[in-house]
């Protein structure tokens, strides 16, 4: 009799990705996936650490769970991702119910981990500082048109903010080898979308010591290979974009014009605090020269608000920079302090919530008229579209779809077309989105 596994995955792309490989493991265990907790048998939980909502989200969710296990249900409880290699044995501590806790760096242990706790042990904590070795196993991605391939793991930068090279760790790349038989899986699988991910993917090749690769050696051996499809990569590092990167995205077909690059903050000054490797005017040269290059290019970026000591000039640096560079779309997120980062520990400079709060508010407000604004700059323009999805919206049948930068598309159509590479005529703007007609 199958067993059934639920996994929630909080956060970003790399935790999706590390849910598809832990998904395709428990395959082999005999779990199928499920959309209802209430029918599993095994229940996962794989946290995202990058704020402190999130962190609480997670023991909120699991905490249900705890009381579906008191109340005799027979279920297992696996606590895994950033938060489980961050807090570790502490977990039990809060949720003594949890059979295993399991960090970032051994996901491919999960299925001896998961044989031990079917065997009757509890409270297995599992967070090795030293990653463990992948293993090639199948992939379960979820059903969509993009495959996420994760090409670097950790990162060197230890930003005074950010948790990731506590919880993820140093900077490691994959073998290009391994990488590329993904994405040919994933090809053959009919994904039309390869999207590399990594902390910092820029960095990718620095730590290998027997080859000189880079990540513009590894976008033209993706590009080169049989399929219609688009690559893209994120997250970049802005002092980390070479030339020689940017020449090889515009030259390759397949890699789409859109740059993921973080500010952070507006401010110089801000920037220093942050120990970001760049100031004002470097963040700018370098966007600035990404634009010129490469047409039609959609850059994006991160930004925080209210970090500790952040005066109100330097938010207001923020806003026109934000303004002054163009800048296609950002996400943006007051500060939250992270246990073991050096910005933690500067209490006496955190700033009022209720002021964060409202920075970030404008802070929104700004990223708004930016995105309505690039959004504009292509009414009447014909775009190549892949159509991710298809639903009924308001009583009338919609596709919707990316361009090649990025912009979401949402289209009239009587058929499902996801997964097709269409030409679409833009006929109008909104902040989040285009409207458009198919033409081809």
């Amino acid at each position: 009799m199958m067993k059934r596994v639920f996994i929630d995955t909080m956060g970003c792309q790399m935790n999706k990705s590390d849910t598809e490989r832990m998904l395709g493991m428990l395959s082999y265990l005999g779990y199928d996936e499920t959309d209802e907790p209430k029918e599993a048998d095994l229940l996962i939980i794989n946290t995202c650490s990058i704020r402190q909502l999130s962190e609480d989200k997670a023991f909120s969710e699991i905490g249900t769970w705890g009381q579906w296990k008191k109340c005799g249900k027979d279920i297992k409880i696996v606590f895994s991702g950033c938060v489980a290699q961050q807090k570790q044995r502490e977990i039990f501590k809060r949720a003594p119910y949890v059979d295993l806790v399991i960090g970032t760096h051994n996901i491919y242990q999960l299925p001896e981990l998961i044989k031990r706790i079917e065997g009757g042990e509890t409270r297995i904590c599992e967070c090795p500082d030293v990653p463990y070795g992948e293993s090639d196993i199948e992939i379960k991605r979820v059903k969509s048109v993009n495959a996420w391939i994760p090409i670097t793991e950790g990162c060197n930068n230890f930003c005074t903010y950010c948790i990731v090279p506590y919880t993820r760790g140093r900077e490691r790349s994959r073998l290009p080898e391994t990488i590329i038989k993904e994405a040919k899986d994933a090809i053959k699988q009919g994904f039309k979308e390869i999207t590399l991910l990594g902390q910092n993917v820029d960095s990718y090749g620095k730590d290998f010591k027997d080859r000189e690769y880079r990540l513009a050696d590894l976008l033209t051996e993706l590009n080169a290979l049989d399929g219609e499809f688009w690559i893209r990569f994120v997250t970049s590092y802005p002092t980390d974009i070479t030339d020689n990167l940017i020449e090889t995205a515009v030259k390759l077909d397949k890699v789409c014009e859109y740059f993921h690059i973080p500010m952070q903050s507006g401010s110089s000054e801000v920037l220093k605090k942050m120990n970001r490797r760049y100031d004002r005017e470097t963040y700018a040269e370098i966007a600035n020269k990404v634009r010129r290059m490469v047409p039609d290019v959609t850059i994006t970026s991160d930004f925080i608000a209210g970090f500790p000591g952040e005066t109100e000039e330097q938010f207001q640096e923020t806003l026109s920079a934000m303004e002054e560079l163009n800048l296609d779309y950002s996400n943006t997120a007051a500060y939250s302090p992270r246990e073991k980062t050096v910005a933690a520990k500067w209490t006496d400079l955190f700033i009022p919530e209720d002021v964060k709060t409202e920075r970030l508010k404008r802070l929104n407000e700004k990223n708004m008229e930016c995105c309505l604004r690039s959004n504009q700059k292509f009414v009447g323009r014909e775009l190549d579209v892949l159509i991710e999805n298809f639903e009924n919206h308001k009583g009338k049948n919609v596709v919707t779809g990316r361009t090649r930068n990025n912009k979401i598309v949402h289209i009239p159509c009587e058929k499902d077309l996801t997964g097709c590479f269409v030409k679409v005529k833009i006929t109008s703007a909104k902040t989040w989105y285009v409207n458009g007609e198919i033409i081809d």
